[in-house]
């Protein structure tokens, strides 16, 4: 949990170009995939019916929504990276790159790998760019592969 990854400020500019972060698996299944398609109204045979992404497509079966893999990059940080202590929130700021590499098999694991590239220190902000991956267990290329920009809003300084 995020909460007991709380560190200072000084040890979060550390990670700054170095080290990983890596999610724990997490398993994408019809029925995330499923509930995925009703949230975006997207019901592409490739996502939603089994019989015929198996019976049509070269993926013997059905293959998360491109935008169903990067929405999981939410989950993963969270599961992976740590937060500044008197964070208020966090909000996604958005992406300078983001390239759809590898499709997401239904019940295959994912996880998050997460690289720290940029750190801009505001006020009561924190702009971090991350090298963001995310990865499909056993496989060799990534599901996704990003530049993704959050934003932690702090509590003001104490005056």
């Amino acid at each position: 949990m995020l909460r007991e990854r709380l560190i200072p400020i000084e040890a979060y500019r550390a990670h700054l170009d170095t080290g990983e972060f890596l999610s724990d698996w997490l398993t994408v299944d019809q029925e995330m995939i499923d509930r995925f398609a009703a949230a975006t109204h997207d019901y592409q045979f490739i996502h939603v019916d089994p019989a015929r992404a198996k019976a049509e497509s070269p993926y013997g079966g059905t293959i998360a929504h491109g935008f169903l893999t990067l929405s999981l990059l939410s989950t993963l940080a969270y599961d992976a990276l740590p937060g500044v202590i008197g964070t208020k929130m966090g909000v996604n700021y958005g992406f300078d790159k983001v390239r759809f590499l590898n499709p997401v098999r239904v019940g295959t694991r994912v996880r998050g790998r997460f690289r720290m590239i940029g750190l801009t220190e505001r006020a009561v902000t924190l702009q971090t760019s991350w090298d963001v991956a995310v990865e499909i267990e056993g496989g060799v290329k990534p599901a996704l592969s990003a530049q993704w920009i959050t934003v932690a809003v702090l509590e003001p300084p104490a005056e």
